[in-house]
């Protein structure tokens, strides 16, 4: 007996020890914790693990070593509860070298007088850090003026950074730096107030989307499509290139010497993106690492912008070295509201089609388009991007968009839907509402004996359910379990009855 017992306890001890859902434990730090600092924390987590910060204002100076979750199992970093947790002064917050598989969020940088969070591979440029995700987190100023950025990344493949915000950065800086950095995702976040530049991405750098930000006032060069790197730096080594495949998508751009600059980049797309009155130019094409085989920057694309320029300067800036003849423009509007004579845009190349209009934007801050916007279907066959600046599809969007093309911009427009009221023939309950698994749909009164009810997604008008068929005085139960947490609209013969509200 004592053997089967034995036999078992080993059983359960590999087990654990090989399973992907083996025990996690969460390491405390803060005043009175385990654990004082990050750094202290970092040295001791394993795979799973998750680092909980309590609230307060920390000193900067933490280097954090081979912090490594694995697929299974990602390291977690994160706050208290959303309590404010600041990395205040030093050199650097914290710089995070050989990392894998850690989540970050919800903390907030301010004062470093260096970098304000780097990221980097050890120089170990076959072995980069990969999958990082930082997420609700905020970077408030740097206490610096040169070379500086808030958030530097050297050798990372594979990572998000969302929903965060950037904001006034070093004047020689940039907001993120990458430096051979590899197939990220830049989303829903918001830039102000940048040095340099908001986001550069040199040195080897692609595979990038930039989408669904918003970029205030975000620098001499608001994204800086490639740059200038020292040789030895370039990730993979032999990269003729800056940049390669970085897309920017869905963006809205306020402000800004040139909110888009293309640098020694090539096969880049900038597609759907608001830009209003830049300060000197809408882009510039440009090359600053020149030599060694490098190719000139070119065959980039640029389509289905709108931009409200607003300067003396030609739209366009070109430096020597390029290959601006192998650019493509597609289908943009441009406008100048200041000078009606203004002759349009000096694109190297002809454009696919000019419109030159006034966008007719509902105001400056959300630009979403009126219904008389000329800019609202005139877009291409594109498929990417999917969705605008708010998450909403771009047309065609089913049910909604019928033989429609995408409007030009970083915002669809979207027709105003209104819910009737229920006539004095039909009125529907739904209960529970907001729901999370399962609503049911009453009908209080009804003329017939059968009524149909079908139920849309209220943003993108996809059919999620047809013929629900409530019987008189009835009720029919609708499961909304695995669809997506939104607004969802019931419609009758047409029109509009009533509103579900989906949460999970």
């Amino acid at each position: 007996m004592k053997n089967i017992y034995l036999y078992g306890i080993l059983l359960l001890t590999a087990f654990l020890i090989s399973s992907p859902y083996s025990l996690s434990r969460t390491l405390e730090v803060g005043t009175g914790k385990t654990y004082t600092r990050l750094q202290a924390a970092a040295q001791q987590a394993q795979p799973g693990d998750t680092i909980l910060i309590y609230g307060g204002v920390y000193s900067g100076g933490d280097a954090i070593v081979n912090l490594q979750g694995n697929a299974n199992n990602w390291i977690t970093i994160r706050t208290e509860n959303n309590e404010s947790v600041i990395f205040r002064g030093g050199s650097q917050a914290f710089q995070m070298t050989d990392t894998r598989y850690v989540r970050i969020n919800g903390l907030i940088f301010e004062q470093q007088t260096g970098n304000g969070v780097n990221l980097d591979d050890g120089g170990t440029f076959d072995s980069p850090s990969h999958n990082i995700i930082i997420e609700n987190c905020e970077w408030r100023s740097m206490a610096a003026t040169g070379n500086n950025d808030e958030l530097k990344m050297s050798g990372i493949d594979t990572f998000t950074i969302r929903n965060c915000r950037f904001l006034n950065g070093a004047t020689g800086g940039s907001l993120i730096d990458m430096v051979g950095c590899h197939k990220g995702i830049i989303s829903d976040n918001h830039f102000e107030n940048g040095g340099s530049n908001s986001i550069q991405a040199k040195g080897g750098s692609g595979f990038i989307t930039i989408e669904r930000n918003k970029f205030v006032n975000g620098g001499e060069r608001s994204v800086n499509i490639g740059g200038s790197t020292g040789l030895p730096f370039f990730r993979p080594v032999g990269a003729n290139y800056e940049a390669k495949g970085i897309d920017v998508y869905s963006n809205i751009f306020i402000g800004s010497a040139a909110p888009i600059a293309f640098v020694g980049a090539i096969d880049c797309f900038v597609v759907n993106n608001t830009i209003y009155r830049p300060g000197r130019w809408a882009i510039r094409i440009l090359q600053e690492t020149v030599g060694n085989g490098f190719l000139p920057c070119g065959n980039n694309h640029f389509s289905e912008n709108i931009v409200v320029f607003a300067t003396a300067q030609p739209a366009i800036n070109i430096g020597g070295n390029t290959a601006p003849e192998t650019f493509t423009f597609g289908i943009n509007l441009w406008y100048n509201p200041d000078n009606s004579s203004w002759n349009g845009p000096n694109t190297p190349t002809p454009e696919i089609r000019t419109i030159r209009d006034n966008p007719r934007f509902k105001d400056s801050v959300r630009f979403e388009l009126t219904s008389t916007s000329p800019a609202i279907g005139q877009g291409t066959g594109i498929i990417t991007p999917s969705r605008d600046f708010y998450s909403k599809e771009f047309a065609p969007a089913p049910g909604i968009f019928p033989a429609r093309n995408r409007s030009l911009g970083a915002v669809e427009y979207y027709p105003p839907m209104s819910v009737e009221e229920p006539s004095e023939v039909i009125k529907i309950l739904t209960t529970p509402n907001p729901a999370s698994s399962t609503v049911t749909i009453m009908i209080s009164e009804i003329e017939t004996d059968i009524r149909r009810i079908k139920l849309y997604n209220g943003i993108t008008g996809e059919l999620i359910q047809s013929e629900l068929i409530s019987a008189e005085k009835g009720a029919v139960s609708v499961d909304v379990s695995r669809v997506a947490a939104g607004v969802y609209y019931l419609e009758n013969n047409g029109h509009v009855v009533g509103k579900i509200v989906v949460v999970h």
